[in-house]
């Protein structure tokens, strides 16, 4: 009796194919937390920019204090949403990784400025533009996603830019670069997925 599990080498290829293809039309990434970081580092520099060109409040930038709770916020949202045993992709380990390493340098360079007084310096937005701009365009780049590259590249131009532009008015500029490079994209990446998800579905 001929045995209707063995595959040929082309049958195995058309199934790992099939499964290939199965996996590009159902995404992971939602977007929300594009949204959660963008809406709130918009948010943030607009209140800074009150606190300094406003009301004159020397400690402006206390205003960031606000990412504390929602990187609590995010950790836990990661542990419950990856919580139930799923296959874990090579692009979701790469993704993680890129994040991991701005979430770290963000710190470092966070610290080592702190630490120096420089907190008002010119330089601070250029460099934290600049920062952006490395994880959205490689994250775009991993999932062929062209909005999150544009967005890193105008993250990018945009600190060149801030290098022109008053200290104060530089908030701005982040503000412009959260709308382009994570709110933007984070609503055309909610929209993809609740598509993609949809169609696997029916």
């Amino acid at each position: 009796m001929e045995n209707n599990n063995d595959f040929s080498p082309q049958q195995s290829i058309q199934l790992i194919e099939s499964m290939i293809n199965r996996a590009k039309d159902k995404y992971a990434e939602d977007g929300f937390m594009y949204l959660v970081w963008g809406w709130l580092v918009f948010g943030g520099s607009l209140m800074q920019f009150l606190l300094l060109h406003t009301f004159h409040y020397p400690k402006h930038y206390l205003v960031w204090l606000i990412t504390i709770p929602a990187f609590i916020y995010q950790v836990f949202y990661m542990r419950k949403k990856y919580e139930h045993p799923k296959v874990v992709t090579y692009t979701d380990s790469i993704i993680g990784y890129v994040w991991i390493t701005f979430v770290i340098s963000m710190a470092l360079i966070g610290f080592n400025l702190g630490s120096h007084k420089l907190a008002d310096s010119a330089i601070w937005y250029s460099i934290i533009l600049a920062l952006y701009g490395m994880p959205t365009f490689l994250s775009g780049i991993i999932l062929r996603f062209p909005p999150l590259v544009v967005g890193g590249i105008c993250c990018w131009i945009l600190s060149v830019v801030s290098v022109f532009v008053p200290y104060e008015f530089q908030m701005f500029l982040l503000s412009i670069a959260m709308i382009v490079a994570w709110i933007i994209p984070g609503y055309k990446l909610r929209a993809r997925y609740k598509a993609s998800n949809s169609n696997s579905l029916a």
